[in-house]
């Protein structure tokens, strides 16, 4: 077996330090984004912060996926000194949640799982260093970004005077979704990064009554894929499925505790903003909608929407030993334009 090290020897630095540095920030998180951004930046060559900085009105800030594609915008983990990951990776701290850098970090780390079980056969790139940090605009000085993303990451945040503008398109992946191998000795069997996005729903929609299926199942069959990968905008269908206000006591609050899910993943201060908007336009207004599978190990979809926010959760491909439905994606997006930009000034 062999041990991931990589980038474990990052984020392991930071989760040590990590119960200092989240009870010290009194800073907005906005505040402490800008401050990390700047002293990773002071860490970095005149030559590098050519390729690390872009304008911020630059059309690749726009530009997001997850898929293993390379070259990406920004500086790529592989190519920074030991005091540039350490800036870079307080940086991504200062952007997450407790609960979302170990979810980033340990994404970033099934590349190691993922390199092993690719061995012998061909296929994109597998490597925990592959990841890339991109700044746009001047942080401090102005409106300005940061785009964090790498094979199953893109997280891109909009910040302005200390206040985060938007967090979207923000995009987690997990292959494998439940790992089955033993490896690499640091990723134990059993490891899921993405457990409690796919166990709530699951559970969400066994408590369904029949009438209650009838409503929020759209599909037999799951899609392949999220929807709009890639664009700059979420898709505007309207929402679909069953309405919480048809909901049980139990199950709202079931699909609340899914929806807080993917919210903690954001520092306190955003996800407040996140859910305080929420419970403005009214939780009657959130839609829950399923297509597949009603059991793991088969293709399976859901959606959660209201008027403020997408989410999107897909598991339909096998992971790299053949296990069906065993490598998810899932997403959060702003229905009100991400990357802080009105959808109607992008359509």
């Amino acid at each position: 077996m062999k041990t991931s090290w990589k980038i474990a020897a990052c984020a392991l630095c930071f989760l040590s330090l990590g119960s200092i540095a989240w009870s010290l920030k009194a800073m907005s998180t906005g505040e402490a984004m800008t401050s990390a951004a700047r002293s990773y930046l002071e860490t970095l060559s005149e030559e590098q912060r050519q390729t690390a900085v872009m304008p911020y009105d630059s059309m690749k800030r726009t530009q997001w996926h997850f898929v293993p594609q390379a070259p990406r915008e920004g500086m790529m983990v592989k190519d920074l000194n030991k005091k540039q990951r350490k800036a870079a990776f307080h940086l991504l701290q200062q952007s997450l949640s407790k609960a979302g850098y170990k979810k980033a970090t340990g994404i970033m780390e099934l590349e190691t799982l993922l390199h092993e079980l690719q061995q012998g056969r061909s296929g994109p790139i597998r490597d925990p260093e592959r990841y890339w940090f991109a700044i746009f605009g001047e942080p401090g000085k102005e409106r300005w970004s940061l785009s964090v993303e790498g094979h199953h990451l893109s997280m891109n945040f909009t910040i302005e005077g200390g206040e985060v503008l938007d967090a979207t398109p923000f995009f987690f992946g997990s292959n494998p979704a439940v790992v089955k191998s033993d490896a690499v000795d640091s990723i134990p069997r059993g490891t899921e990064v993405l457990k409690q996005e796919e166990a709530l729903a699951f559970e969400l929609l066994g408590s369904l009554t029949s009438d209650q299926r009838a409503e929020a199942i759209f599909d037999e069959k799951a899609p392949r894929e999220i929807r709009a990968p890639g664009e700059i905008q979420p898709p505007t269908e309207a929402a679909i499925g069953l309405t919480a206000n048809k909901m049980e006591p139990e199950q709202r609050k079931l699909l609340q505790k899914l929806v807080r899910t993917y919210i903690q993943n954001a520092p306190q201060d955003v996800a407040k903003q996140r859910m305080q908007a929420i419970q403005k336009s009214g939780w009657k207004e959130v839609h829950f909608a399923w297509a597949g599978a009603d059991t793991p190990g088969i293709g399976h979809y859901y959606r959660v929407q209201g008027p403020t926010f997408l989410i999107e959760f897909v598991n339909t491909q096998p992971d790299p030993e053949g296990n069906p439905a065993n490598h998810a994606h899932a997403v959060w997006r702003d229905m009100q334009g991400d990357f802080a930009l009105p959808i109607a000034a992008t359509n």
